[in-house]
């Protein structure tokens, strides 16, 4: 069984040493399960995030350079508007086990030749709010090589590399996101050549809205994994379901034991776009 934290890397160290031993199929869904009960019946310190590239991002953990999140893709999460495009590349190698569902990573090639196609925009963020500096370089963009993730899988890219990320077939899918800052990295994104450099709040999930999808994904982590169903709230409280009582009520009419709390040094620190 895992221990979270871990004696010297914290969450992150746990959850990437699991990974490494080709163990976390059998390890992370339960942890991801207690996180999102946890987020479901208010008992989380996690602030959900809408993301912009169209998933709710749970920050579990940001140690100095490392950073582990909770990606998951809902059709109960409203999706924040993108003022750019899905096209992006990461400051910081990203490392992803896929919890359930199917993810479709698609890499770009990105090329400076004329006719240019796209502007490249530096996303630099203080607090709550990204600015999307426009950069005089411009680019002309086309699709490159894709390939599909589907649950129990793992994928990686590396700091540097435009690509895109979109659920494929159903709307539902979750992911385990490690994070590895590099120093001289760069968070970019591709736009409209003509559009100027501007600032986009980030925006916290809606309380309700957030525990509906993180009560959802539980279940389906439960279900895909057969896992004992003690932490996760019944199915009557199931969303999905028109006129359910919702996550809100599963929170207070719960008698079950609530999941383990994060330790110490797991409480996370405010999201950043440069995390997973």
């Amino acid at each position: 069984m895992m221990r979270f934290p871990d004696l010297h890397g914290g969450v992150y160290g746990a959850v990437y040493g699991e990974i490494a031993a080709g163990t976390a199929a059998g390890s992370l869904p339960a942890w991801a399960r207690d996180v999102l009960v946890d987020v479901a019946r208010g008992r989380s310190p996690i602030a959900p995030v809408r993301h912009p590239l169209g998933f709710l991002c749970l920050p579990v953990e940001r140690r100095g350079a490392l950073g582990v999140c909770l990606h998951i893709w809902s059709p109960h999460i409203t999706p924040a508007p993108s003022t750019t495009s899905l096209v992006h590349c990461h400051s910081w190698d990203l490392v992803s086990f896929v919890l359930y569902g199917k993810v479709r990573n698609m890499r770009a090639r990105v090329v400076e030749e004329d006719p240019a196609t796209h502007r490249v925009f530096e996303v630099v963020s203080r607090g709550g709010v990204d600015e999307l500096r426009a950069t005089g370089r411009t680019v002309r963009y086309s699709p490159g090589d894709a390939a599909t993730h589907r649950t129990g899988e793992t994928y990686s890219l590396p700091a540097g590399a435009f690509h895109s990320t979109v659920v494929e077939g159903e709307p539902d899918a979750a992911t385990v996101a490690l994070g590895r800052q590099l120093p001289d990295g760069g968070d970019l994104s591709l736009g409209p050549l003509d559009l100027p450099t501007h600032q986009v709040r980030r925006a916290n999930c809606d309380p309700d809205e957030a525990a509906r999808a993180a009560l959802r994904s539980a279940q389906r982590i439960a279900a895909e994994y057969s896992l004992p169903p003690r932490s996760v709230p019944a199915a009557s409280a199931d969303p999905a379901r028109p006129g359910g009582t919702g996550a809100g009520a599963a929170r207070q009419s719960s008698t079950e034991p609530a999941p383990p709390r994060p330790g110490p040094d797991d409480t996370p620190a405010q999201h950043r776009s440069v995390q997973p």
